[in-house]
């Protein structure tokens, strides 16, 4: 059984930068991904990233602000989110799966979820 729990969420302004921890008990698998869901909308991919060899990919929504790491010996990973948008208001999710090659941009390929936390930026 695996439990994630996200932490760093919290209300900034256009422009600002957060960083949201993934802390996990348990054996992950090995694609750790970042997912939101803002109010009325689909959740959707964010980022992922590989304990294999620690490769990452991102939405093209987020690509060059947003940058995810991961720490194996904590058993935790980050999304660092710079020049944050409005846009970016949403409720932030990480979860696990066994897929990488084939599924990691799809929610359905995750099998554990945390509870999320909530990044609301203002303009």
């Amino acid at each position: 059984q695996v439990q994630l729990l996200e932490s760093g969420g919290g209300l900034v302004q256009a422009g600002d930068s957060l960083r949201l921890s993934c802390a996990a008990s348990g054996r992950t698998f090995n694609t750790m991904g970042w997912f939101r869901q803002a109010p009325g909308k689909e959740r959707e991919f964010v980022g992922a990233l590989t304990w294999n060899g620690g490769i990452t990919d991102y939405a093209d929504s987020v690509k060059g602000r947003f940058t995810i790491s991961g720490d194996k010996a904590k058993n935790t990973v980050y999304l660092q989110m710079n020049g944050l948008k409005p846009d970016d208001t949403a409720l932030y999710s990480c979860a696990t799966s066994r897929s990488w090659a084939l599924g990691r941009r799809n929610s359905q390929r995750y099998e554990y979820w945390g509870p999320g936390t909530q990044v609301t930026v203002s303009s």
